[in-house]
């Protein structure tokens, strides 16, 4: 008797098997002739197996007609072809054992519908829903895609520091890691003593493996690092989370027209391998989430992407007559609204914009020769926006200090970093995106709350 999952037992090919299946029941269905459906799912693929148990199992009186959705069987029988409607095999049980009941009267996923935000308070229990099913498993696909899409370009995959001294984005929402009594801690001068604690300086969870990733692509060529980072910010929105995970590749050699090139690669890439090996999820998002969303994804897969520049993109936005909620002007970050009128309306396509105002970047990207943009370029696709930042780093030493004086850093605080300009220095870029922001994109879910398994937001660190 060979185990099988049900994504195995569901294909043409397993008819005739003897199989072993556990999982966990969805419902059950008796019929007047003395028998009973199944509708088993381990959580292998979206669709269930249908398992049919006779009545003259020796345990079917006891066990069988208690079953209900959220018990955990395991079943052994011959895979057999089914007639039945959107269905090519089913289990002919010879024996069914439980593993573990589920009160019908107390377990919460029932037949009954709930809301995303009722099933974020049940997150050890959500991923067995259709949905979050569907949202793991192309989690799950699209991190295979990004591993396998860096390696297949001759990068290295690096791992960056959690715990860092360094704010990258300048921004100051960094959570402190300390291991001082926060009821008292210790003071010289009247204020507290950082050299008593455990690293001898403040520290934080980190907001970016960025500045580290330059470290090794200046030594190695091409890395990249796919990890956790974590921001501070009070964000109740749709759009944030305190802990989300990042992809950054940094290339030595490279201008800001190759990094766009990859980044654009890049994207083909995951939404490519996300239809083509997760077709059966992807239709419930189609059909239950967003319809629509499989033209958008094939748009995005096999279009060309538009390239604009930032100055170019606000006179296209002024000139436009729609009314937006945040004025457009020219030295402004864009919105999203702004983003997706540019992707949906505008273009019909996906944008990546670049040459930002100086002054809403970070002091780390190339200064352009005009002296009032950098080389920076942002990725947008329909329905989300932004999805892809990145830039070309300020390779200059000279420049790149003056930079840090404008946004008032310490320089003693990235001495390492300016080594990288002082020895052996030469162009280099990067970029950062996401993970969850792509999970949303590509499943349609509306809030990046249900795109993560244990969402981290303020108030809430459940689980």
């Amino acid at each position: 008797m060979e185990k099988l999952t049900v994504a195995v037992a569901r294909r043409p090919e397993s008819i005739g098997r003897n199989a072993r299946i556990e999982g966990w029941v969805r419902t059950r269905r008796d019929s007047k002739g003395g028998f009973s459906f199944l509708e088993l799912n381990d959580g292998s693929c979206l669709g269930n197996l249908q398992v049919v148990a006779d009545g003259s199992l020796p345990n079917y009186e006891t066990d069988v007609l208690r079953l209900s959705s959220g018990c955990g069987v395991s079943v052994e029988g011959a895979l057999l072809a089914s007639s039945g409607h959107g269905q090519t095999t089913e289990l002919k049980a010879a024996s069914i054992r439980v593993l573990g009941m589920a009160d019908p009267e107390q377990y919460p996923l029932q037949k009954k519908r709930h809301s995303f935000e009722k099933l974020r308070e049940w997150a050890h229990l959500r991923p067995r829903t259709n949905t979050f099913g569907a949202v793991m498993r192309v989690r799950n696909c699209v991190a295979n895609s990004i591993h396998r899409f860096f390696q297949d370009e001759g990068f290295l995959y690096v791992q960056t520091p959690i715990i860092t001294a360094s704010d990258c984005e300048g921004a100051g929402a960094m959570f402190r890691v300390t291991t001082l009594p926060l009821d008292n801690p210790p003071r010289r001068d009247g204020k507290v003593d950082h050299a008593a604690d455990f690293f001898g300086r403040p520290t934080y969870l980190t907001v970016s493996g960025q500045l580290e990733a330059e470290i090794f692509a200046t030594s190695l060529g091409k890395v990249y690092t796919f990890g956790p980072t974590f921001r501070a910010e009070n964000s109740n929105t749709s759009r944030h989370l305190a802990e989300f995970w990042m992809i950054e590749p940094e290339m030595a050699f490279f201008d800001l027209n190759d990094n766009m090139d990859l980044a654009e690669r890049f994207l083909r890439r995951l939404v490519r391998d996300t239809l083509d090996q997760c077709a059966e999820d992807m239709r419930f998002f189609e059909q239950f989430i967003e319809p629509g969303l499989l033209t958008t994804l094939e748009g995005v897969a096999s279009s060309a992407f538009r390239r604009v520049s930032y100055t170019e993109a606000i006179g296209i936005l002024e000139r436009c007559g729609a009314e937006f909620e945040y004025p457009v002007r020219w030295g402004a970050d864009l919105q999203s609204e702004h983003e997706r009128y540019l992707t949906e309306t505008v273009f019909g396509t996906p944008v990546v914009l670049y040459d930002y105002p100086r002054s809403i970047k970070p002091f780390y990207m190339r200064v352009n020769d005009d002296g009032r943009t950098v080389r920076a370029m942002d990725v947008l696709v329909p329905k989300v926006g932004e999805i892809i930042g990145g830039s070309q780093r300020e390779e200059r030493l000279d420049v790149l200090e003056g930079r840090m004086r404008e946004q008032n850093l310490d320089a003693r605080d990235y001495w390492w970093y300016l080594d990288l300009r002082r020895f052996g220095t030469v162009p280099h870029a990067g970029f950062g995106l996401g993970f969850e922001r792509v999970i949303q994109f590509l499943t349609g879910m509306a809030n990046i709350r249900d795109v993560i398994p244990f969402p981290r937001t303020p108030g809430s660190a459940d689980f």
